[in-house]
């Protein structure tokens, strides 16, 4: 896969299909695979480029405070150096705060924006979780088996479980097929997470907005949803049913349905 200096780092990405450039930004620990069942779908609309965000994959991973508004510094500068001018952007939590941030900061970069269980500003909940997701890693020294056995039972319904153990062996088995996260690497993404607090900028995001959740998502539940409503004007919201923190993997197609008919009502 492609490479491209950005910033202080060197960022690895992937590139499929055709048209208007669709930019997806990973969650915490994930690289660019994580979107796969996704840009098998947008990329018959799309020009889908994914990205390993600093930290993880491939991308490089310097020491130092990591924060979702430096993340989103490195989409922008990707963009710069890749020669894109306008791109409609996409993530699921620590990409959906990386992508508020990028739409605050550069309004003219982003054509439409697309959150998925993202969050305004960390309260004390999520502090909470992702400290707990801290002290796992460390203990186990796997990052990889602290997402299966610590992030997993927040991602998927206890539902999901129990109708598809064999669904959620594969999605552990893809995890312990990619490139190994350092732990220290997954310190600092996620204390990015922990001090995330966009919720002053939400009023210079301009471009067309679609704000989705998981019925039963806990870590960035619908608890935040007044609040990213009020702060980005004429935003849509869409709440997936039977799902928690990880529609994209729960319900797949209804998933890619709506979110690519939102970003398809807006391209062109």
């Amino acid at each position: 896969m492609p490479k491209v200096r950005v910033n202080d780092i060197t960022m690895n990405y992937d590139q499929q299909g055709a048209g208007e450039p669709l930019i997806l930004i990973p969650y915490l620990t994930a690289d660019c695979a994580c979107y796969a069942f996704q840009v098998a779908e947008y990329a018959k609309h799309f020009t889908c480029i994914t990205l390993d965000p600093r930290g993880a994959g491939d991308t490089d991973k310097p020491e130092g405070v990591y924060s979702t508004e430096l993340f989103a510094e490195d989409v922008s500068g990707f963009m710069q150096a890749v020669g894109i001018d306008r791109a409609h952007i996409s993530g699921l939590s620590l990409g959906a705060a990386t992508g508020m941030w990028l739409a605050a900061k550069y309004p003219q970069r982003v054509k439409s924006l697309s959150l998925h269980s993202g969050w305004t500003r960390t309260d004390p909940f999520i502090r909470t979780t992702i400290e707990g997701w801290q002290v796992m890693a460390k203990a186990l020294d796997s990052v990889a088996e602290m997402v299966i056995l610590g992030i997993f039972p927040w991602c998927f319904t206890p539902e999901l479980y129990a109708a598809k153990p064999d669904y959620i062996d594969s999605l552990a088995a893809f995890v312990r097929s990619r490139r190994a996260q350092p732990v220290d690497a997954f310190i600092r993404q996620s204390n990015a997470v922990i001090a995330h607090d966009v919720e002053s900028q939400l009023g210079k995001v301009t471009a067309p907005t679609q704000i989705t959740f998981g019925r039963h998502d806990m870590v960035t539940s619908t608890r935040f949803a007044e609040r990213m409503m009020a702060g980005i004007q004429g935003a849509e919201l869409i709440v997936f049913e039977g799902c928690a923190h990880a529609p994209i993997y729960e319900r797949v197609d209804e998933f890619n349905q709506k979110t690519l008919e939102f970003l398809r009502r807006h391209s062109g």
